[in-house]
């Protein structure tokens, strides 16, 4: 029987740049875009961010994304859980979590965890964790999310918060393809934003 891998921490987002109080818990670097494809969006208010516009999984508004993977420390799902829960200042009930060994599995949405349990079964992980952080846009602004009502949204922002939301968008990996950065892309007042704040040239 072939050596599992241990455990993976999976990533789409900020964790990339930013590992943050779970770099002593991980080893070796990202390997990008080896991991499940997911559906994502960046549909969530985030207060840590400013008010800027986060990315998570979102079945219903988003397209599906390859993402990263680093591996954990951990042996033990649950260790690996409590750590991600840390670095996201979220309950462990919002971090998604797959074990082959124990058969343990969490998360918000069947869809994501079989395809997470399939993509570990394929490629020899013993477990994976990922953030399972809902979007609230709706909850938040009263609207339903849509590309056009997030960009108003995004344009709305002021000073740091609108510098946080250009930053974070920019700066996610470029898998993370969602159908607001590509519609981002083509107005004129963010790409000023992202020249003035360096993250694009010309």
């Amino acid at each position: 029987m072939a050596t599992l891998k241990g455990i993976a921490i999976i990533g789409w987002g900020s964790l990339i740049w930013d590992l943050e109080s779970l770099a002593p818990q991980t080893k070796g670097d990202w390997e990008m875009g080896v991991g499940p494809e997911l559906a994502m969006e960046f549909a969530r208010v985030s207060p840590k961010r400013k008010l800027a516009l986060a990315v998570c999984l979102e079945p219903m508004h988003g397209a599906p994304c390859r993402t990263n993977v680093i591996a954990s420390t951990r042996t033990n799902i649950h260790d690996a859980v409590a750590d991600l829960a840390v670095r996201e200042r979220a309950p462990v009930e919002r971090v998604g979590a797959i074990c082959a060994r124990s058969g343990h599995v969490s998360g918000s949405n069947r869809e994501i965890t079989g395809a997470v349990s399939d993509w570990c079964a394929r490629t020899g992980w013993d477990g994976a964790v990922w953030t399972d952080l809902e979007p609230n846009f709706e909850e938040h602004l009263g609207d339903a999310f849509s590309v056009q009502r997030a960009i108003t949204y995004l344009k709305g922002l002021r000073s740091e918060s609108r510098e946080e939301a250009v930053r974070y968008i920019e700066l996610a990996p470029a898998a993370t393809d969602t159908p607001l950065r590509r519609a981002l892309g083509a107005e004129e007042w963010w790409l000023e934003d992202a020249r003035r704040l360096g993250l694009r040239s010309g």
